[in-house]
């Protein structure tokens, strides 16, 4: 398995496995197929209200598997708790506690990578990430980070004079590349790690109960985009998913792809074996058009 380098001592597999809006009674299954087809790396969250599900289905695909806990990589989230939506701000020891409970619900003694889910408060995020600190210091958390921080929101912690992350999550595909943010995250060592890599696609998020942010003019252009895709897909014999999932492996981001059914599950992990060449990456370099769907940069109205 690819992987990148995290820390000095963690790397983390470029193929991750995505867990957002798979219900706790089916991720299971789909966890333990992933691992069972190549993934290792398991991405979940506090907020996704699965980790037990998670765990179970890591828990599974161990035994069957023949695995060490060590074989896998696996990512939970702190939810930051956010008062304008009547909820408590989790502070330095409550964040320790979440990781316990967290810990306990995976079924697991560490994690590799712990992130702040979201930005919401200046102070609170300063007491979180001494807490993630903390965690780190315990072995609980083998490398800690953020997601959906801005340069801003980074800035912050190195100003306070803390650790900066290891990783910073974000919605990073060719609709939303964030040229100014990667470059500050390449130049300052924290790892992008990219979500919602198939945005573009007319078929993101058309289930039911899956809605996103999409405006009528992006779902009216995602049929164009399907075709300029389905061109590169042709052309390298593969799924148009998977040409976005390559672009992103191509830039340097680890990807997190998610689905409950296991031949789209199958197709996701088969990324490794053709590259976009010069022209294609060049083409997608410019569909770029802004910020994204899942989570407008510090505004805590949009959060995914």
């Amino acid at each position: 398995m690819k992987t990148q380098t995290l820390t000095m001592d963690v790397e983390i597999p470029c193929l991750g496995f995505g867990t957002y809006l798979i219900a706790d009674g089916e991720v299971a299954a789909a966890v333990s197929e992933a691992i069972r087809v190549g993934y290792r790396h398991i991405d979940t969250a506090e907020g996704y209200q699965n980790e037990s599900g998670v765990g179970a289905g890591i828990k599974q695909a161990l035994e069957s598997e023949g695995l060490a806990r060590s074989d896998l990589f696996v990512t939970t989230k702190l939810w930051p708790g956010n008062p304008a939506w009547g909820q408590s701000a989790k502070t330095t020891e409550s964040t320790v506690t979440s990781l316990d409970e967290s810990l306990e619900r995976l079924g697991l003694d560490y994690v590799d990578l712990y992130l702040i889910h979201l930005p919401f408060e200046r102070d609170q995020r300063l007491a979180q990430w001494r807490g993630l600190v903390e965690l780190k210091r315990q072995g609980k958390a083998r490398a800690i980070g953020v997601s959906n921080f801005s340069v801003k929101h980074i800035e912050e912690l190195k100003a306070a004079g803390l650790p900066m992350p290891d990783a910073n999550q974000i919605e990073l595909h060719p609709w939303s590349q964030k040229p100014e943010l990667v470059r500050y995250l390449n130049e300052n060592a924290v790892t992008p790690i990219a979500y919602s890599s198939l945005v573009p696609l007319s078929t993101w998020r058309t289930a039911e109960g899956h809605d996103s942010a999409k405006t009528d003019q992006m779902k009216a252009d995602g049929e164009q985009a399907d075709a300029s895709f389905k061109v590169m897909a042709n052309k390298y014999g593969v799924s148009e998913a998977q040409v976005l999932l390559r672009w992103a492996i191509q830039k340097g981001y680890p990807v997190l792809p998610k689905s409950t059914n296991p031949d789209r599950i199958r197709k996701n992990a088969d990324i490794f074996g053709f590259n976009l060449d010069n022209e294609d990456m060049a083409a997608i370099g410019k569909m770029d058009r802004g910020d994204g769907v899942a989570w407008a940069m510090g505004d805590p109205t949009k959060a995914p």
